[in-house]
């Protein structure tokens, strides 16, 4: 089924393959980051958001099919929000499971087009800290505790810190290669 207009056709692919190798289209290479950095990372990540969204133009789709600045965004504050609990739970209990998370379900739900770019920039920034702050408090010993996605993939809190940064490094270079 193909989606109508101004929707979003949702995202299936499986991006665990960005631990083994470079991501072509955003040049992420997941082994280029120590994790005593991931933190800063994020944050770095999460300072690029705010001229975004600042920006003219930062609730207009591109394309009917394409999400605007803000609505990527939205997704980018709520991606560190499900990290952070999931990063909360393999700290604090043996192999969590993860429930799923629907991002396209979310992004209808939460009204994401219609949200307002100060707002989310606060947010966005807001919950980069959050999870970039629990990174840096993760003690030498519990990089390898274990977590498993709902689709069965399995991370460790340091696999799990370096997709989650590709998640946000990629929706940032998405963003800004639309608008040049």
């Amino acid at each position: 089924m193909s989606p109508t207009p101004n929707t979003i056709e949702p995202d299936t692919k499986d991006w665990t393959w960005v631990l083994d190798r470079p991501c072509p289209e955003c040049g992420f290479v997941a082994d280029d980051l120590s994790v005593e950095r991931l933190g800063a990372a994020v944050r770095d990540n999460a300072a690029g958001w705010e001229p975004v969204l600042a920006a003219p133009g930062a609730t207009a789709r591109p394309d009917p099919g394409v999400w605007s600045p803000l609505e990527y965004a939205c997704h980018v504050r709520d991606v560190h929000r499900v990290f952070r609990e999931r990063v909360q739970a393999m700290l604090s209990e043996d192999e969590p499971r993860f429930a799923n998370w629907d991002q396209d379900e979310t992004a209808v739900a939460a009204n994401y087009a219609e949200q307002v770019p100060g707002i989310v920039t606060l947010e966005l920034v807001a919950a980069a800290a959050a999870i970039a702050d629990l990174y840096d408090t993760v003690p030498g010993d519990a990089w390898g505790r274990a977590g498993v996605r709902s689709n069965g993939s399995e991370f460790t809190i340091e696999t799990l810190g370096r997709y989650h940064l590709h998640d946000v490094v990629h929706h940032l270079h998405d963003v800004l290669a639309e608008r040049t």
